[in-house]
């Protein structure tokens, strides 16, 4: 998470130093563990609030140049093919009365709020890449993935079957690992919590299957198995997620989250979608 750019509005904030401080942490701490997908995409960024685009590599022919050029015949003209980074701002309060605790030195600020956003802003950007975001061009692991889309299964018990099919599938493409599941809150529970026959526990098959990760993934639905070898995913961040300032009165400082992205998936056959 940064805080550096001008755009923010930081400096018109009621909020002292130490104060921003106990805020910046607070929403590092937070974001970490629920920015899943970072941890199995490439990174790259950030390229600060100015970036707009991220370049396909690619062009579109035009049909020649501007009219009324002479001696144009035999003249090639294109564009440029770029995708657009897309704004997502996360409103959220902070009252001026914790901003006061916190320069007295309180040690547990209620920034509740603030928890709230990164939240949601996690999982704005989680979905986004596991599932797209159509209105801002961006195409999901699941949505470009050939592969059919297993069901899991109501018995978790099954699932370190299908997960090595999955691996399998991978590894038959060319795909190489190590590999890493992504799993939905309610489904890393469901893992956790299981004994398979013998006492072994299928959160540790499952590891040992993957040679990876089973991640607790905010925002993705069933289960996503993906490669880890880097190369086939792509996270463009403009502005990584930073607090901004929109407002304050007497009793309130309203603050947002603000971050600007675009994903994009150059090898569709690396990840494979399981359904519930």
């Amino acid at each position: 998470m940064t805080a550096s750019s001008d755009h923010l509005l930081r400096a018109h904030a009621p909020i002292p130093t130490e104060s921003w401080k106990a805020i910046d942490d607070e929403a590092r701490e937070r974001l970490t563990p629920l920015l899943s997908a970072r941890k199995v995409v490439d990174f790259v960024g950030a390229g600060g609030w100015r970036r707009s685009a991220y370049s396909l590599g690619r062009s579109t022919a035009l049909a020649g140049p501007p009219p009324g050029v002479d001696g144009a015949d035999g003249v090639r003209t294109s564009v440029r093919r770029v995708q657009p980074l897309a704004e997502v701002r996360v409103p959220f309060t902070v009252s001026r009365a914790e901003i006061d605790d916190i320069q007295r030195g309180a040690p547990d600020p209620d920034l509740d709020d603030l928890a709230r956003a990164a939240r949601v802003a996690a999982e704005v950007e989680n979905r986004a890449i596991f599932h797209g975001w159509p209105a801002a061009q961006v195409e999901g692991i699941a949505q470009v993935s050939p592969y059919p889309s297993p069901a899991l299964g109501a018995d978790c018990l099954t699932w370190p079957g299908a997960v090595a099919r999955g691996v399998d599938a991978l590894r038959r493409n060319g795909i190489g690992g190590p590999y890493s599941l992504l799993v939905s809150p309610d489904l890393y529970t469901r893992i956790v919590e299981t004994t398979e026959h013998g006492g072994y526990l299928l959160f540790d098959h499952l590891k040992n299957i993957l040679r990876g990760h089973v991640i607790w993934t905010a925002g993705v639905d069933g289960a996503v198995l993906v490669s880890e070898r880097g190369g086939d995913f792509v996270l463009d961040v403009g502005q990584d997620l930073s607090v901004g300032y929109l407002s304050h009165d007497a009793d309130t400082v309203s603050l947002y989250l603000e971050e600007s992205f675009t994903f994009r998936v150059l090898e569709p056959d690396a990840g494979i979608v399981f359904s519930t």
